[in-house]
C-alpha cells in the first residue's frame, strides 16, 4: 500500500517556491559559474593566463562585480565550492556581492561521474554521501539552490534503461535532500550532443529520460513547485549530416517538454550543450516564439556562452576589467531577451481561453490580443497539415 509522508511543511514549500520563482522571473536566467578548477584552467589556457587560484578569483570578480543592471537578465548564479568562499578585492564575500544585486546564490553539489558497471561506458553520479550535511552548511553560507548534473550519451546501444533509471533515481534522491535543507534543486539530466544521431533520435531519447526523471521525482515525494529543470535542447548530434532550423529545434524541444514535464515546474533553464553563443540564443528565442503552449518559463543556464566574450576581453589584465564587464553585461542582455519574449508565451500557456481555426490560405495568421494591445504575426507552422487561420484571444 502506498503511504504519503509529508516531508515538507507548508512554510518550507512556500520558501522553496518563492526562491524558484525569483530565479526565473520574467527575462531572467542563470549564470553557471561552477566550472571546476580543471575546466577553468582550460579556459584560462586559451587566453594564455596561468591557472592559479588568484586568477580564477580575479575573473570571477569581474563577473560578480558587474553593474547591478545584470540583475535584469541574471536571476541566479551557480558557484563552485572554491568560489563560494572567495572574496572581492575589498574583502567582501562573493555571495554577499551577488545578493546585493538581488540575485540568488546557488552551489554545484554533485561530485562528478563514476563508471556504471555492466554498461557500454555509461556513468552514474557521485556525491550522495554526506550530501545532507553539505546542503545544511551551504545554506548557512548563503546558498539558496543547488545543481546536480547527470550525463547520458546517445549511441546505437545507449542510453540503456539501466543508466536512465540509475541517473533518474540519483537526481531524485539529491532533489529530496536539497529540499529538506531549504535549497531549490536544479535537476540536470544532460544528454550529450556527441554523435551523428538525428533530431528525431534525440527527441525520442530525451522524452524517455525526462519521463523517467519525473517518475523518480514523484516516487521520492519531491515538491515540483520548488524545483527547476536544466535539460539539453533537442538537437541533432554534432556529426549529423542533416541540418535543422531553429524552428525545427523549437518544435521538437517544446513538444518533448509538453509530453514529459509537469506544468507545476516553474521554469526550464536550458544548458547550451556545446552550441555557439548565437546558436543557443537563437534556438531559445525560437522556442519562446513557437505557437505551442508553454506552461513553464523557458530560459537559460549558460556558462561558456555568457563568459566567453568577457574572458576574451580580459586576457588576464586588470586594466581590461571594465571592458570585460561591459562584454559580459551585453552578452547577458542578449541572453535575457529570449526569456523576456517567453513571458507572454508563458502567460498564454496557462491562461489561453479560445482557439478558433478557419480554413483559409497560408501563411498562418495569428492574432494576439494581450493587455489591450493587438499584433498580427504571420508564421508558417510546419507541423500542421492543414491550412488555417488561428485567432488566440488572451485575457488582459
Amino acid at each position: 500500500m502506498t503511504h504519503q509522508f509529508p516531508a515538507l511543511s507548508p512554510e518550507q514549500k512556500k520558501a522553496l517556491s518563492d526562491i524558484a520563482q525569483r530565479i526565473v522571473a520574467s527575462g531572467k536566467g542563470i549564470l553557471a559559474a561552477d566550472e571546476s578548477v580543471g575546466t577553468m584552467g582550460n579556459r584560462l589556457q586559451r587566453i594564455n593566463v596561468e591557472n592559479t587560484e588568484e586568477n580564477r578569483r580575479a575573473f570571477r570578480e569581474i563577473l560578480f562585480s558587474s553593474d547591478a543592471s545584470i540583475n535584469q537578465s541574471i536571476g541566479g548564479v551557480i558557484f563552485f565550492h572554491e568560489t563560494l568562499y572567495q572574496k572581492d578585492s575589498t574583502g567582501k564575500p562573493f555571495p554577499a556581492l551577488i545578493k546585493e544585486k538581488g540575485i540568488v546564490v546557488g552551489i554545484k553539489l554533485d561530485k562528478g561521474t563514476a563508471p556504471l558497471a555492466g554498461t557500454n561506458g555509461e556513468t552514474t553520479i557521485q556525491g550522495l554521501d554526506g550530501l545532507a550535511e553539505r546542503c545544511a552548511q551551504y545554506k548557512k553560507d548563503g546558498a539558496d539552490f543547488g545543481k546536480w548534473r547527470a550525463v547520458l550519451k546517445i549511441t546505437s546501444t545507449t542510453p540503456s534503461q539501466l543508466a536512465i533509471q540509475e541517473n533518474a533515481n540519483t537526481l531524485a534522491r539529491y532533489a529530496s535532500i536539497c529540499q529538506q535543507h531549504g535549497l531549490v534543486p536544479i535537476v540536470e539530466p544532460e544528454i550529450l550532443p556527441d554523435g551523428d544521431h538525428d533530431l528525431q533520435r534525440c527527441q525520442y531519447v530525451t522524452e524517455k529520460v525526462l519521463a523517467a526523471v519525473y517518475k523518480a521525482l514523484n516516487d521520492h515525494h519531491v515538491y515540483l513547485e520548488g524545483t527547476l529543470l536544466k535539460p539539453n535542447m533537442v538537437t541533432a548530434g554534432h556529426s549529423c549530416p542533416k541540418k535543422y532550423t531553429p524552428q525545427d529545434v523549437a518544435i521538437a524541444t517544446v513538444t518533448t517538454l509538453l509530453r514529459t514535464v509537469p506544468a507545476a515546474v516553474p521554469g526550464i533553464c536550458f544548458l547550451s550543450g556545446g552550441q555557439s553563443e548565437e546558436e543557443a540564443s537563437v534556438n531559445l528565442n525560437a522556442m519562446n516564439q513557437s505557437p505551442l503552449p508553454k506552461p513553464w518559463k523557458l530560459t537559460f543556464s549558460y556558462g561558456r556562452a555568457l563568459q566567453a566574450s568577457a574572458l576574451a576581453a580580459w586576457v588576464g589584465k586588470s586594466e581590461n576589467k571594465k571592458a570585460a564587464q561591459e562584454a559580459f553585461r551585453k552578452r547577458a542582455q542578449v541572453r535575457g531577451f529570449p526569456a523576456v519574449q517567453g513571458g507572454a508565451a508563458h502567460h498564454e500557456g496557462r491562461h489561453a481561453v479560445t482557439f478558433l481555426r478557419l480554413l483559409l490560405f497560408p501563411p498562418h495568421l495569428v492574432l494576439h490580443i494581450h493587455q489591450g494591445c493587438c499584433s498580427v504575426i504571420f508564421a508558417l507552422l510546419g507541423y500542421s497539415c492543414c491550412l488555417s487561420t488561428s485567432v488566440f484571444l488572451t485575457p488582459s
